[in-house]
């Protein structure tokens, strides 16, 4: 297990391995745009994930090339729909709000 903080909000949640992002920040009562359900097909839950990356599932390939359309991407962008908790070590994101997404 690990633990999951995330920000601008502060809230902290242990999260199970395995669970990807987006779940999990949805069950600790943040929102989080989420349009297509999922897919990697919208961009619309882009976070940053501030500390923690090594303990998070690598990038696929349908999640980067959603990525390398989404202005505003930098070397701690993911997808909360595509990235999944390992249970490693603790994890802190930023949720982008406006910002995120196409």
């Amino acid at each position: 297990m690990s633990t999951l903080t995330i920000m601008p909000s502060g809230k902290t949640v242990v999260a199970q391995e395995g669970i990807r992002l987006l779940d999990a920040i949805l069950a600790a009562g943040d929102d989080l745009m989420h349009k297509c359900g999922g897919n990697a097909q919208c961009g619309s839950c882009h976070i940053f994930v501030q500390s923690g990356r090594k303990g998070l599932t690598k990038i696929t390939p349908d999640e980067n090339a959603k990525l390398d359309t989404i202005v505003g991407v930098g070397s701690k962008s993911r997808l909360a729909c595509q990235t999944k908790i390992l249970g490693t070590e603790d994890v802190t994101v930023e949720l982008l709000g406006f910002a995120s997404g196409l």
